[in-house]
């Protein structure tokens, strides 16, 4: 009969299980905190573990290092009840097979343990020939994630996979592509990439390529010598130098112009780049992490984005759910972000009546998590940092579209006789002046209003000479 160990300090948890498992035909074998689990693990040989992570004395994390050698032949499934993403990456960095958040489906229980023996039989003949080596391994301990580290927040079935993808991704130096929409949190992701692998000690820089001019972005990337333009009086030192070590983050890498695409290829296939002007060949070991909200594979197909360059930063590919996706996520995120705000500012009693959690859970989030924060910061200040209600919830934060400008056009006179190229011109001037204006001159928020790239904006501000705050 097959043995699972459950331990767990709640009772009722633990033994509720426990019948689970018997009924079903397995051996269920109760531990009531770490040590214990340590000592049945010992003594009763079980096959598989159901570890819950917060236990008195040694918890789940401890547990899972004391026996990491043992972590392919001994299937782990964690258990938390803490939507935090710092326990459930670093659970699976080192080595557990799967986690579930509490309250947890019994049925999603059975099938993930299933899942786990199925694949402990598979590689039960290449562990025992491993087991004599890994026998010797001395500690086996990580450095503990930073209680202060930024988190992200869910318990979702869709969170779940990112954080997942992220404590398996962290493991190597694969590159890694994020996407998702604006405001989903790659750089949370990024992150939390580094800050998980063997890196960690090491540099994390980021660029944001869609806020670079494009005369600029490599000497951003790779520096440059001095004279080697106009303007170049020193030595100027690159991204990809300053993140030897570490890892260089490529936030909407989709933006890079395609000759600058042609020298990341290089990076990325041989570690190696001149800075701009300079002839010495340097060399770089960063691992690299990119992110886009754009379709990559259709920019390839409309010729903007190298295939070859595409797929070499698509070794291991993490998507982030747009919030719409992750509602049952809201109340939690909601809470984590008004705690965070009441840290900030030295608030008391900051929280969301049932109405307005309501109000919040039924909109669409086009802005995802940024916008999410956005508004309740607003909602924050409109209750004087108390109960916020749902008139303190502004009227744009729940409506379907956020809208750039609410005056309509108005025709050119004489307008018979311009062709379709010229209207759209006057049409697209006329947006982005005004998109400018609605932002105070702001080029990132009206780039953002806008849906184009900061660079973009400013090619469009020479080219039609626009006024600017």
């Amino acid at each position: 009969m097959t043995r699972i160990l459950v331990a767990d300090d709640d009772r009722t948890i633990r033994r509720n299980l426990a019948r689970l498992l018997n009924a079903e035909g397995f051996q269920a074998i109760e531990a009531v905190d770490g040590d214990d689990a340590l000592e049945k693990i010992r003594t009763e040989l079980p096959e598989a573990v159901l570890l819950d992570l917060k236990m008195p004395g040694k918890d789940g994390l401890d547990v899972l290092a004391e026996i990491g050698h043992r972590l392919a032949e001994l299937p782990v499934i964690v258990v938390t009840a803490f939507g935090g993403s710092a326990a459930a990456i670093e659970a699976m960095r080192r080595g557990a097979y799967d986690y579930l958040s509490k309250p947890f489906d019994l049925d999603d229980v059975l099938l993930t343990l299933k899942r786990a023996l199925r694949q402990r039989e598979l590689t039960a003949e290449v562990m025992s020939l491993r087991a004599k080596a890994r026998d010797d391994d001395g500690d086996d301990s990580e450095p503990e994630p930073s209680a202060a580290e930024p988190e992200m927040v869910g318990k979702g079935a869709a969170m779940r996979e990112v954080f997942k993808a992220i404590g398996l991704a962290a493991r190597t130096d694969e590159p890694v592509l994020i996407i998702g929409e604006s405001g989903t949190g790659k750089e949370l992701v990024a992150a939390a990439l580094h800050r998980h692998s063997a890196r960690a000690k090491g540099p994390f820089v980021r660029v944001n390529c869609g806020a670079l001019p494009e005369s600029l972005i490599e000497t951003e990337l790779f520096g440059h010598e001095k004279g080697s333009f106009t303007g170049a009086d020193k030595q100027r030192i690159g991204r990809f130098e300053r993140a030897r070590g570490g890892t260089i983050f490529l936030d909407e890498v989709g933006e890079i112009p395609l000759p600058s695409q042609a020298k990341l290829l290089r990076v990325l296939q041989r570690h190696e780049f001149e800075r701009v002007g300079g002839t010495e060949t340097l060399q770089t070991d960063a691992r690299i992490v990119s992110a886009t909200h754009r379709d990559l594979p259709r920019e390839v197909a409309a010729g903007r984005f190298r295939e070859d360059l595409f797929y070499r930063l698509n070794v291991v590919r993490i998507a982030i759910p747009p919030l719409r996706e992750r509602v049952d996520d809201i109340p939690e995120l909601a809470e984590h972000i008004l705690r965070r705000l009441e840290r900030k500012y030295g608030w008391h009693g900051l929280s969301l009546s049932d109405e307005a959690l309501r109000a919040i859970e039924t909109h669409d989030w086009p802005g995802n998590v940024r916008e999410l924060e956005n508004s309740l910061a607003r909602a924050a200040i409109a209750a004087r940092g108390q109960v916020i209600l749902p008139e303190h919830i502004s009227k744009d934060d729940t409506s379907a579209e956020h809208p750039v400008v609410t005056t309509s056009f108005v025709r050119p006179e004489n307008d018979d006789d311009l062709p379709l190229r010229a209207i759209l011109a006057e049409v697209e001037r006329w947006a982005i002046q005004r998109g400018l204006d609605a932002c105070d001159g702001n080029r990132t928020r009206a780039a953002e209003r806008l849906g184009i790239s900061r660079r973009q904006l400013f090619d469009k501000i020479r080219e039609y000479n626009l006024r600017v705050k």
